[in-house]
């Protein structure tokens, strides 16, 4: 049963998938230029907080029947997940100033956004406009992503390679996007699968990332069945974030 259900989501996600997939090596997430800390798969700053920020920005929580999420102990910024008092899986969040992403400043502007101004979502051109920008951003990761896949040397099992479409979703009170990839075997098993959103304040850029069997030692699942079941939850849940537009 565990390797049909390996197949059919196989199958969903590509489906997902833009044309184009390229075939690389599964070495390709230990690039130097991608953060070994993070599955938030860029050079952005470390946080600027001192705390654990999902202290401050939980708010509604739906959970399958049995499981519960907290703010993890500790200044780590994790939200731990449990399913019957068990930690399952955890997902981090991440806060970058504007002042230190100059990339997204210059995206801002191209699309007639001055940064540092306030953030108005109640005006329908700004929302089109973050919401251009935010996917600007996306698409560069996933262009770092394969260059840095394209470098690598190619060992072992080939794998697939799938970025997942980015799609507009609501991050509290802000527009944001979801976003992610999947790596396939050539026999078609899931090796990696990582699930992202990223949201901007007027401010700074917030990402939410969580992904199983990558080579994060912070937001992860040990499961890849356990983040299938979890996903549209974590959706609910950063929909009823504390963040507002700045």
């Amino acid at each position: 049963m565990l390797r049909l259900y390996h197949v059919l989501l196989s199958g969903i996600l590509l489906v997902l998938v833009p044309l184009g997939i390229k075939v690389f090596s599964p070495n390709w997430f230990g690039s130097k230029e991608l953060p070994r800390r993070s599955p938030t798969f860029s050079s952005s700053p470390s946080l600027t907080s001192t705390d654990n920020l999902w202290k401050y920005l939980l708010n509604k929580t739906t959970t399958p029947a049995g499981w519960k999420v907290a703010a993890c102990d500790g200044n780590a910024p994790l939200m731990c997940v449990f399913a019957n008092d068990k930690l399952i899986g955890s997902v981090e969040i991440g806060r970058y100033p504007l002042d230190k992403q100059q990339n997204f400043e210059k995206m801002l502007r191209q699309v007639g956004i001055e940064p540092g101004q306030d953030a108005s979502y109640k005006d329908p051109q700004y929302e089109t406009k973050v919401l251009t920008a935010l996917n600007a951003w996306v698409s560069d990761l996933y262009s770092v992503l394969s260059k840095n896949s394209d470098s690598s040397s190619t060992k072992g099992d080939r794998v697939v390679f799938a970025p997942h479409p980015p799609q507009k979703v609501q991050v509290g009170k802000l527009q944001g996007l979801s976003y992610g990839f999947t790596k396939f075997k050539s026999q078609g098993q899931v090796q990696e699968h990582h699930l992202g959103y990223v949201a901007f304040d007027g401010k700074a850029l917030y990402i939410i990332t969580t992904g199983f069997n990558g080579n994060s030692t912070l937001g992860k699942f040990s499961r890849l069945e356990d983040l299938t079941v979890f996903a549209p939850y974590l959706a609910a849940i950063a929909s009823h974030l504390r963040l507002v537009p700045r």
